[in-house]
């Protein structure tokens, strides 16, 4: 067995939106460092159930803007499993629209599904973490959250919103044993992105490529592992140099 597989192994992770994507890299990574992963969906049943079949894990359906709901699939999880060691926030939405266009539904269901999911959920996680004094939250933001983009107010104030509660969180929760963390993807080759032209996207990152999901979910996995052990309240960015080019025109 691998130092890796030993961090992680016995723990019990949920990741929220992890039937696609960077969710579906982030079970994947954890479940190979030895973690038994809770895959939740929304809607891609299928996916779900096709990926915990593929990595050993469970899938459970549950909206993460719905509270109740949330509450009710954490509850599962503890039922089910017997605990819960981490909690990977990574379902997230888009509906793009410059201000001036935007209608309110489309500001709204960002924020409830981005920045209302992660709070739904850590609320949710937080009791049973504090009672046995230890637990790993990550939460997938963006660095839009830094530097926002054109058309995606709605999407960069979901992420800043996360960024700030992660620090929050984390000071909040570090006496409890709690660590959180949130990781800052660039452009990923996922759904969210597959609408805008690669070409213009390679123009604003000095290495000139998007990054793979499974290369952001190495970072997940190892702000989730032990070697992470004295890290909270970081946001980690993996962007291929975005965050240095974003807004101050592209290195020539």
């Amino acid at each position: 067995m691998s130092l890796a597989r030993e961090g992680l192994h016995g723990k019990i992770a949920l990741v929220t939106g992890g039937s696609r994507g960077i969710g579906a890299a982030t079970c994947r990574a954890l479940a190979a460092a030895g973690a038994r992963v809770v895959v939740n969906y929304r809607e891609s049943k299928d996916a779900a159930a096709d990926l915990a079949d593929e990595i050993g894990g469970i899938e459970i359906m549950a909206d993460v803007a719905d509270h109740d709901q949330v509450q009710a699939m954490v509850d599962q999880v503890l039922a089910d499993l017997g605990g819960l060691d981490i909690l990977v926030n990574n379902a997230g939405i888009a509906h793009d629209s410059l201000i001036y266009d935007m209608r309110p539904g489309d500001w709204s269901r960002v924020m409830a599904t981005n920045f209302g999911g992660v709070f739904n959920a850590t609320s949710a996680v937080l009791p049973h973490f504090m009672a046995r004094g230890a637990g790993v939250i990550v939460n997938v933001s963006s660095v839009m959250g830094e530097r926002g983009w054109i058309g995606q107010a709605n999407y960069a104030a979901s992420k800043g919103a996360i960024n700030a509660f992660t620090r929050a969180c984390a000071m909040e929760t570090a006496r409890f044993g709690i660590r959180v963390n949130a990781v800052l993807p660039g452009f990923c080759p996922t759904d969210l992105v597959g609408a805008l032209p690669e070409k213009d996207i390679h123009k604003q990152i000095p290495m000139r490529a998007l990054a793979d999901p499974e290369q952001v979910a190495s970072v997940i996995r190892f702000l989730a592992g032990p070697g992470a052990g004295y890290v909270t309240g970081s946001l980690v960015t993996v962007d291929g140099g975005a965050m240095t080019a974003l807004g101050l025109g592209r290195a020539r």
